[in-house]
């Protein structure tokens, strides 16, 4: 089948998905592919590359480290559902919350986790500022913004962790992004753990490309 043979570069680094989750990684880019007919949440020159550009991209903060059993995670702009939907997929026992400004981008959210049976997903047509009287145990966000930007919307929303976050991930931001940061992690005042992704899946299209992890 095409869908699986489409798969191809998720499989070459992951291989405990479960046939369910296999399923479900297959049915993305014939669901995307009709949705973004109707409402362009990813760039038409990137809809055929949807498994390297989108999904595994999004899978590289799994790469990294994996969440603590029983978290709660926020999905900051998460535009079409990334990295929200491919972490939910992996992370089926954890709560993902989407939050997107921008109503129509949240509607194929909603449609494509609803045909993919994803129980663990919930959506909000909202800016994360409006967020209030809940916390997360992480952030999780794709290039939607500068560093200190994610980061003093992230830091009311998310709880405290301990010392120990430096040497087993507690609580914090995770975020997508590409390039040269230094004047970006400068302005923010944060300090940041980094991870390239080419280190991690060793693709073109992954040089310059980054996990930040922020403590909170």
């Amino acid at each position: 089948m095409r869908e699986i043979c489409v798969m191809e570069i998720i499989n070459q680094y992951f291989s405990d998905f479960s046939p369910r989750q296999t399923e479900q990684f297959a049915a993305l880019e014939g669901l995307y592919k009709e949705w973004n007919e109707k409402i362009n949440v990813i760039s038409r020159k990137d809809i055929d590359s949807l498994y390297e550009k989108h999904v595994l991209h999004s899978l590289a903060i799994v790469a990294t480290g994996d969440f603590p059993p029983g978290s709660q995670i926020l999905d900051l702009g998460t535009g079409g559902g990334f990295p929200g939907i491919p972490l939910a997929i992996y992370y089926p026992d954890i709560e993902f919350h989407l939050v997107d400004s921008i109503g129509k981008k949240l509607k194929v959210v909603e449609a494509v986790a609803e045909e993919l049976g994803l129980k663990n997903i919930t959506t909000a047509h909202m800016r994360v500022e409006d967020i209030k009287n809940r916390k997360f145990d992480f952030v999780v966000s794709r290039a939607v913004a500068p560093l200190k930007d994610l980061w003093r919307w992230s830091k009311p929303v998310l709880k405290k962790s301990s010392p120990e976050f430096w040497k087993s991930m507690k609580h914090g931001l995770i975020c997508l992004k590409g390039g040269d940061l230094a004047q970006e992690i400068s302005e923010s005042g944060c300090r940041p753990m980094l991870t390239e992704i080419y280190e991690l899946f060793p693709e073109e299209y992954f040089k310059e490309k980054y996990v930040v992890c922020v403590p909170c």
